[in-house]
């Protein structure tokens, strides 16, 4: 198989997906050319046995890899506008990029930095809010929204106390923390805005199931901060809100990448002089995972179009998408366990990594109980 080769010149910048009343979940021409840089760069970056090899050290995080995201494609500034120092993409474009991200396994803070802490400060009306989102859309800095992933848009935020311009107070769970230069802390009195190296700022690493996205405790003992937003409850909920619609795209390149190699597999393994993919069993079980998928690329896709279209509708699609993907993902993720058979259950074989992950998104920015309820409560069908 040909490997795609990194580019030698940055892409050009995806063109913002049309907002009109006319919608298309089908891939552009144009997001499909990014696709295809983004896959060839992680061919080159991001290959399985070099993820193994970082869980088991000490930088869980590849810098290199986020600096190639970043300072060679701009990737990090999809969502910032062009006047911010942004690329001022849409969240389709963003959704691409995590679909890739997933298919690696890709040990990069993207999803908690160029969606989730970049969305909250777009909510921001502040000059140091903006200051920041032209350092995060750079890839300079890492921002990353102090709450636990496990916290669901509009779920209880954490109890970080703000006296004047000093923070005291612990949050633990808090996804990518080892990675941040800048932790945005939600509070009472406003979002601020810490920098993870001052005095008063403890991250300490956590014993985390999926290693490619560690978690950390972090907490606050006199540290100083400054105002990005006099309030952080909505700022909080449209980057946890993006955040869970986006993760469904990440979830679904996980899932084909389950499929693909699974389906690989399964037509070079024998058994009985035949290969083990053309027992009838066995294809039936493929055959399920592939409509599971199909189903998932309809939510994900989804859930991107209506973030970027600003529709009303933005809540009920990504409770939708996190409702669907998050179990199917897991599903699909165990039997691309089970079915590589004996291999399968090594730490040698990736796909481990993937039912981590999977397990671990799962229940990120709200469980699938959580989701289904506001899905209901939004709808107006509540259950029996």
């Amino acid at each position: 198989m040909n490997t795609p080769t990194t580019p030698t010149t940055p892409p050009t910048p995806p063109t913002p997906t049309s907002q009109s009343s006319q919608r298309d979940l089908l891939y552009s021409e144009d997001e499909e050319a990014l696709r295809a840089v983004v896959r060839g760069l992680l061919a080159d970056h991001c290959d399985a046995a070099a993820v193994i090899t970082r869980t088991e050290s000490a930088e869980p995080h590849d810098r290199e890899l986020w600096k190639a995201l970043t300072d060679g494609m701009g990737l990090a500034g999809l969502l910032v506008p062009d006047e911010l120092g942004g690329q001022g993409a849409t969240h389709r474009e963003a959704a691409l990029v995590l679909e890739e991200l997933g298919r690696a396994v890709a040990p990069v803070p993207y999803l908690t930095s160029a969606v989730i802490a970049t969305e909250a400060l777009l909510a921001c009306d502040s000059d140091a809010a903006r200051e920041l989102l032209g350092a995060l859309a750079s890839g300079r800095r890492i921002g990353v929204l102090t709450v636990p992933l496990a916290t669901a848009p509009g779920g209880i935020l954490p109890d970080v106390r703000a006296e004047g311009q000093v923070l005291h107070g612990s949050v633990t769970g808090v996804a990518d923390a080892v990675a941040a230069d800048v932790l945005l802390v939600p509070t009472s009195a406003g979002l601020f805005a810490v920098d993870a190296g001052l005095d008063g700022v403890t991250i300490v690493p956590q014993t985390s199931l999926d290693l490619t996205r560690p978690l950390a405790t972090v907490t606050f003992e006199g540290a100083r901060a400054r105002v990005v937003g006099a309030r952080s409850g909505p700022a909080v909920r449209r980057g946890l809100r993006a955040g869970a619609g986006l993760l469904a795209s990440e979830q679904l390149g996980l899932a084909d990448w389950c499929l693909t190699e699974t389906v690989r597999h399964t037509k070079e393994r024998h058994q009985f002089n035949r290969p083990v993919g053309s027992f009838q069993a066995l294809k039936h079980r493929l055959a399920q995972l592939w409509l599971e998928v199909v189903n998932m690329r309809a939510a994900a896709r989804n859930a991107a179009d209506t973030l970027a279209a600003g529709s009303e509708d933005a809540d009920v699609a990504a409770a939708l998408a996190q409702a669907y993907a998050s179990p199917a993902t897991v599903h699909i993720a165990e039997e691309a366990l089970q079915l590589h058979g004996g291999i399968g259950m090594t730490w040698e074989h990736p796909v481990h990594l993937y039912l981590k992950r999977a397990k671990a998104d799962s229940i990120a920015l709200g469980t699938v109980g959580r989701h289904r309820e506001e899905l209901a409560a939004l709808v107006d069908l509540p259950a029996p």
